[in-house]
């Protein structure tokens, strides 16, 4: 990648497109006080967790409390062309969100009821706006769970439209082998239902697939079928400190290549152990850190922790120590889950570039390694957390937000390891998605002639380029 396009990533282009004064009064006329014009509220809904800065809010919010809600919403504004973008709860990292041609967001936070828990067929539906945390909490009783756990409490809707996975899916898989079944409101404002409560089908092209991972840019998803899992019997965790990055990540490797069938196994580094320490008062051992969780019957669960202590050990791996009550297994992976929040704690001010990519497991140690070499030679805070059972890892690059050459200094580091991944037959997403903040990369991954064919089923179904339009590739 060249410098001009080093740059864009810097700053997104803006095209911003005329909203009609039409369209609003459609809107407020239909949706009352449910269709905000406010400046705070448009500001809300026209930012992420990404470093982008400066970038317009839309024009309007629709807060939908249904499907026909969003058809209608949807209709209205493509009957003037203008863009829809989809909102859940703002925690996307790749500038999902952003009103780059300007447009409404369509809040889909209020649809967070459980429709219906198949528990007899382990699958449940629910509407976008239900959070991961909401449906655990609902379904507790039925002895089932849901599995996929991006650090964030994002709603499920979001999680399926950026193919998002987390910390289980080492085990459980991602959202791509979890989403049965989706309803869709399609770029006219027609209500299609993609998939069944089936465990597989052969029926026709998989449209379930096509919307999982397309990130708002071919419909809105108003409900989702997901497969549910029996909670375990027997969980364990157990924390594990290593000399260096690299024993940890080849202790990693060992582990999946010799079958352990690991529940969770994470890596932190000693940047974000310390972070982690400091935000959630813990006393971890400041070094490179594998947290890992065990699932299954009391004697497997024991077979497991006790292989992998084996082979931690081979690796330098000391203070193995487990977490043996549920509290403390909680509190671990609470901590987890908050190692964002507290990187970005660790500098106080600052923004945090992120980037994620994974490589074959076998690459995970070169990619891992090169890429903290790297930083460190740069000069660049950082902080590495990885879910590197499958291969993935996170860079966070702590930047003033104020410093154009901080900020190109961590892109010029976000692009080192994406090209890296991608040269050990690696994506440059694992599971953040394309957003703004990575569409160069996905020419790179894709070449050209899958991005054309990705701009012609666009083409098909969004004519008029009114769904959350700038996101994942060019139009021309």
């Amino acid at each position: 990648m060249n410098a001009p396009a080093i740059a864009q990533q810097l700053q997104p282009e803006i095209h911003q497109r005329a909203v009609p004064p039409a369209l609003i009064d459609a809107l407020k006329s239909r949706f009352g006080e449910r269709c905000s014009t406010a400046q705070a509220v448009r500001e809300q809904h026209g930012r992420d967790e990404s470093a982008y800065t400066n970038v317009p809010p839309p024009a309007a919010v629709v807060f939908a409390e249904s499907t026909a809600d969003v058809a209608l919403a949807v209709r209205l504004a493509a009957e003037h062309r203008v863009p829809v973008i989809p909102f859940g709860v703002g925690s996307s990292l790749e500038g999902h969100l952003l009103a780059v041609q300007g447009g409404i967001s369509v809040d889909v936070s209020r649809m967070n009821r459980v429709l219906t828990v198949n528990a007899e067929d382990l699958t449940v539906t629910v509407q976008p706006g239900v959070t991961r945390k909401q449906l655990n909490d609902d379904i507790r009783s039925t002895g089932l769970f849901f599995p996929i756990d991006p650090g964030a409490d994002a709603s499920i809707g979001g999680m399926a439209a950026t193919r998002a996975s987390g910390t289980n899916a080492v085990r459980y898989g991602t959202m791509r082998e979890n989403v049965l079944a989706l309803e869709v409101v399609t770029a006219s404002g027609e209500v299609i239902r993609t998939g069944t409560r089936a465990k597989k089908s052969s029926a026709g092209y998989d449209l379930t697939r096509l919307m999982v991972g397309s990130e708002g840019t071919l419909g809105v998803i108003t409900e989702v079928t997901v497969k549910l899992y029996p909670l375990p019997e027997a969980i364990s965790a157990a924390t594990c400190s290593f000399p260096n990055i690299e024993a940890a990540v080849r202790c990693t490797i060992q582990i999946i290549q010799m079958g352990v069938p690991i529940a969770r196994v994470e890596l932190i580094d000693a940047n974000t152990v310390r972070a982690v320490n400091a935000h959630s008062k813990l006393s971890l051992r400041e070094e490179p850190l594998l947290l890992m969780e065990f699932h299954g019957s009391p004697a497997s669960v024991k077979e497991q922790a006790e292989l992998v202590q084996e082979i931690a050990g081979e690796h330098g791996g000391q203070a193995f120590e487990w977490a043996s009550t549920p509290e403390e297994r909680t509190r671990l992976w609470a901590a987890r889950h908050m190692a964002y929040f507290a990187g970005l704690q660790s500098r106080p001010g600052s923004r945090a570039i992120t980037t994620d990519a994974c490589v074959p497991i076998s690459q995970l140690a070169t990619a891992v390694v090169e890429s903290v070499r790297e930083a460190e030679a740069l000069g660049v805070p950082y902080f590495l957390v990885g879910h590197v059972g499958d291969g993935n890892f996170h860079m966070g690059y702590l930047i003033d937000p104020d410093s154009a050459s901080e900020r190109a200094a961590a892109e010029k580091l976000n692009h080192q390891l994406v090209n890296r991944a991608l040269a050990l037959g690696g994506t440059c997403t694992g599971e953040h998605g394309v957003g703004l903040h990575k569409m160069d990369f996905l020419v790179s991954e894709t070449g050209s002639g899958a991005i054309d064919m990705m701009r012609a089923i666009k083409q098909a179904l969004d004519p008029h380029n009114i769904m959350n339009p700038g996101k994942i590739f060019a139009l021309n």
